[in-house]
């Protein structure tokens, strides 16, 4: 195998999985090794939530993700959530709508086909799903978490035609599923601002695809049951050692999915939001115990997707 690992050397990427795990020199634009991200954050109530639970528990937030989609919100919940994110300085992102998964896909319910629920069936699909994200954008969001990689390089694509803001980030939902430093890669150069990698994924792999690619990493240091469960709060130091610039994630294990969601799950909805800060909180605790030297950064970062007006 030595020839195919010189090969790999030659084109910038590792050898192999990277079990030195050599400490990240890759940091966020403002020199920070890390940023906290609350994920399944449906809604403005929800949202509201998290940033009152972070004020209590004296954690930073730099960034909430919805799951439920664009489509599933109105005007004026879409607005409330560009309000309270441009008010805290952080970013919101929420999930392009239209998907496989959701609609009339026989294959997306099948046990062997479920990982093409996040994808979008024929380009109807992706022009419904251009559409979402215009939507959101002009009414303030400024980034928004895809799972297809046409959708991915288009999204791009309009960017550079100034037809969507230069400014939107792109961010590659953990349903994507690339899993390797070569696939990541292509996700960087099809246009992804940050990439959510599987929950599953080891140090020496982590340390691989930092050394192969420059754009932040998101990871579930905790896992929602349907993605794993795993519980990995004491790995989350060397972690971001190793895979700096990272997004430190905090699913919630024991929890049901509320997808999409809406007023019958809100109650539930809330609940599960406001104990997603709790784990952040104890995952900043490990990084400050075990790591100290990290930085994280403040809100208002130049390059987080932060709502406009």
């Amino acid at each position: 195998m030595q020839d195919i690992r010189d090969f790999l050397a030659s084109r910038g990427l590792p050898r192999g999985d990277a079990y030195d795990l050599p400490t990240s020199a890759r940091r966020f634009p403002d020199g920070a090794h890390y940023r906290v991200e609350i994920p399944s954050v449906e809604g403005p109530r929800a949202l509201a939530a998290v940033l009152e639970e972070a004020e209590r528990q004296q954690v930073l937030i730099q960034r909430v993700s919805q799951g439920s989609g664009i489509m599933l919100l109105t005007d004026a919940e879409i607005r409330e959530m560009a309000r309270l994110g441009r008010e805290a300085g952080i970013e919101v992102s929420l999930f392009v709508g239209p998907r496989a998964g959701w609609e009339t896909s026989a294959q997306a319910a099948a046990s062997a086909g479920k990982n093409l629920g996040a994808r979008h069936r024929g380009m109807d699909q992706v022009l419904y799903a251009v559409e979402d994200i215009r939507r959101a954008c002009g009414l303030g969001i400024r980034s928004v978490l895809v799972a297809d990689e046409g959708l991915l390089w288009l999204a791009a694509e309009l960017k550079r035609a100034s037809k969507l803001p230069a400014d939107l980030v792109l961010k590659v939902s953990v349903q994507m599923a690339a899993a390797n430093p070569i696939s990541i890669r292509w996700m960087e150069q099809l246009g992804a601002s940050t990439y959510n990698v599987p929950t599953d994924l080891t140090l020496p792999q982590l340390a691989a695809i930092r050394q192969a690619v420059a754009l932040p990493l998101d990871v579930y240091v905790e896992a929602p049951d349907d993605f794993g469960g795993f519980v990995r709060h004491y790995e989350v130091p060397e972690m971001v050692r190793v895979a700096a610039p990272m997004y430190v994630k905090l699913g919630l294990r024991n929890a049901p999915n509320i997808y999409p969601s809406g007023l019958h799950f809100e109650n539930t909805a809330l609940a599960l939001a406001r104990e997603r800060v709790h784990r952040a909180a104890i995952a900043v605790e490990m990084i400050r115990r075990y790591f100290p030297e990290a930085v994280a950064s403040p809100r208002g970062a130049p390059d987080l997707g932060i709502p406009v007006a």
